[in-house]
């Protein structure tokens, strides 16, 4: 007994020391945390309990029989994020570089498929050098095996991605599918096919920071959500994170006390849109004072900026908030714009959180970039998430909401179930000056008369009240009362059940 005792002892210790104290030293040189300290500092204390820590690798290929180190290069388990249920795994850069074995692959399996069982959240912490090269085929099949799981757990339970070091080849993929991905500036890159082989193939001179760095994905490819600047404001972050979200598809979003008023008034906002139609404002100003206590967790701010996503709070309740910004581009949608939000409805629809929508939309960006980008398929994805979507939707014009544009953002056509209008929202098919410039294309000589005409037509649908006398506005509301009135809609939505017809799955246009 005593033997077995000092036996377990020793795995635990070496378990515990991953690939010892001099390449835990070489991470902390590198600015990064362990394994273990990064989940040590996202669980709540004493909260984790690890699994698998005595799997060794099964290779006996090129000396790796000789080298077996308990867990295998990561670490994995369950714990709590302030008192609520998570699953994680924890990649061990210090022991053969993370790389993913086939033993290495089962254990991130296990979790994956506890988490579907009982309906909590996957959080991956990649550092990995990719795929173990002395298991070859074997090493592939598991990760294969994981991105299965990241396709079943889709919609079930929300996975998270943090990119806390290398993550290249093939291993890119699970991070891929999952719903939400952050990365730490310096430390953490993605890419398909690193810097060697791009200069191989291409010619192209580039470094692993320019090609897949946090920087150029947070801001250039969209593959990441957000770039944090060290490990532990990451994990801190995701701590905060997680609290907005839903541990699985059966539940709803969970609730925050406040005392913050539902029917709080906010005189500011009646002044937040300029007299002149033209020039632009912050829609994140309007967003920070309707949602509780100003706290707007926004996801992807570096990329797409012409419209903002995230997560904030109403009467306690978590919602999903997507915003044109007229900041950026006017506002307009574009290919970039158009994928970040359609893939933001979606994650809220799969999740039972409410969509509230304000819409400052001039139109779709024009131009051949867009045109030979494929805009038109890029645009749709929005307007099929938004029109699949089934969870409470509210929303509120506050300028322009002009073309297809104002189809697309969460229109009562496409099932919006209270839509409100500012009393300066201008409902049309194009703005007053295009409009006329067309319909009355004979006049364009004379600027007295189109000048006229672009005043009668700004009068007559330059304004809420047309799409008003049809319903499709259900009121035109005081800016001062936005909170109020979306608080009260999403009182009044709490219990709506809509189902869209049976189907094995949409097509959506990818």
């Amino acid at each position: 007994m005593h033997e077995i005792l000092r036996q377990l002892d020793d795995k635990r210790r070496r378990a515990r020391l991953g690939g010892g104290e001099k390449r835990i030293a070489a991470q902390h040189a590198k600015g990064k945390l362990s394994a273990r300290e990064r989940i040590e500092l996202l669980l709540d204390p004493d909260s984790f309990e690890e699994w698998d820590m005595f799997v060794e690798h099964r290779c006996t290929d090129f000396g790796m029989d000789k080298e077996a180190i308990p867990g295998d290069g990561v670490v994995t388990g369950y714990g709590t994020v302030n008192g609520r249920l998570v699953f994680v795994f924890s990649q061990d850069f210090t022991v053969f570089g993370g790389s993913l074995s086939e033993s290495h692959a089962v254990k991130i399996c296990k979790i994956m498929d506890h988490a579907i069982k009982v309906g909590a959240p996957v959080i991956g912490l990649n550092d990995s050098g990719g795929a173990r090269i002395q298991e070859g085929v074997a090493s592939l099949a598991g990760y294969a095996e994981v991105f299965q799981r990241n396709v079943m757990a889709s919609g079930v339970v929300p996975q998270i991605s943090l990119i806390m070091g290398p993550c290249a080849g093939g291993a890119v993929y699970s991070p891929a599918m999952t719903d939400f991905i952050f990365m730490v500036k310096d430390s953490s890159y993605m890419f398909v096919t690193g810097p060697d082989v791009v200069k191989t193939v291409t010619h192209e001179t580039v470094s692993a920071e320019e090609l897949g760095g946090a920087i150029t994905h947070s801001s250039k490819s969209g593959v990441s959500d957000l770039a944090f600047e060290n490990d532990v404001e990451a994990l801190l972050q995701l701590r905060r994170f997680i609290d907005f979200l839903p541990a699985n598809n059966r539940e709803k979003p969970p609730v925050r006390p406040t005392s913050d008023p539902a029917d709080r008034i906010e005189p500011s906002l009646d002044t937040l849109i300029p007299d002149n139609p033209n020039k632009p404002y912050d829609m994140r100003e309007l967003i920070q004072k309707v949602v509780d206590e100003g706290d707007f967790f926004e996801v992807a701010p570096n990329f797409a900026g012409n419209i903002l996503t995230g997560f904030g709070r109403m009467e306690g309740s978590t919602v999903g908030i997507v915003a044109n910004q007229p900041m950026v581009l006017a506002g307009c949608l574009d290919i970039d714009s158009s994928r970040k939000a359609a893939r933001f409805v979606r994650f809220c629809d799969c999740f039972n959180i409410p969509v509230i929508t304000f819409v400052d939309v001039p139109g779709f960006l024009p131009g051949t970039a867009q045109e030979y980008g494929g805009i038109i398929k890029h645009g749709a994805k929005l307007l099929y998430a938004y029109a699949e979507c089934t969870v409470p939707k509210v929303t509120v014009i506050t300028r322009k909401a002009y073309g297809g544009a104002y189809d697309v953002m969460s229109s009562k056509h496409l099932r919006g179930d209270v839509n409100f209008a500012w009393p300066t929202a201008e409902i049309a098919v194009m703005g007053p000056k295009g409009a006329v410039e067309i319909i009355f294309r004979q006049d364009i000589g004379d600027a007295q008369k189109i000048a006229d005409r672009t005043e009668e037509y700004r009068l007559k649908f330059a304004n809420p009240f047309i799409a008003g006398h049809r319903g499709f506005i259900d009121d035109v509301i005081m800016p001062h009362s936005t909170r109020k009135r979306i608080c009260r809609s999403l009182a009044m939505l709490r219990d709506k059940k809509l189902e869209n017809p049976w189907r094995k799955h949409g097509n959506i246009p990818l």
